[in-house]
């Protein structure tokens, strides 16, 4: 019995240090990347400030419990949502530039599709 309790210790330490090292070599990576190219840094900042604020959007919304302002709940998680995929996009675009697609244009894109997501969200805001 006293092996079978030793042995089951030894796979859950060691799938604990596989699973330690994936997320060290994954972190390692990640900086490697961000920390030669400000942008990307302002970029993943964008990204976690607007996911902070649709959680918080969402908790505000589950704790009142009343539908009443739903469509401005709806417009401003929307907004929240749709502007991390533009953000996203715009990510992907420069990390690795796409055949005929150049930063600036992938930049111009974003901006115009921000624009239209912020407009839209505004009217439906009513």
């Amino acid at each position: 019995m006293v092996s079978k309790v030793a042995k089951r210790k030894a796979e859950v330490s060691s799938s604990t240090s596989k699973f330690s090292d994936t997320i060290s070599a994954s972190w390692n990576a990640y900086y490697k990347q961000v920390s030669e190219n400000l942008h990307l840094r302002l970029i993943d900042s964008f990204l976690v400030v607007l996911v902070a604020a649709g959680i918080v959007q969402f908790l505000f919304a589950c704790v009142i419990g009343d539908s009443f302002p739903l469509n401005a709940f709806l417009a401003g998680f929307c907004a929240c949502v749709g502007q991390f995929v533009l953000l996203v996009s715009l990510r992907m675009q420069w990390v690795e530039p796409f055949p005929g697609v150049s930063r600036d244009r992938a930049f111009v894109e974003f901006v115009g599709g921000s624009l239209v997501l912020h407009f839209l969200s505004l009217h439906f805001v009513n």
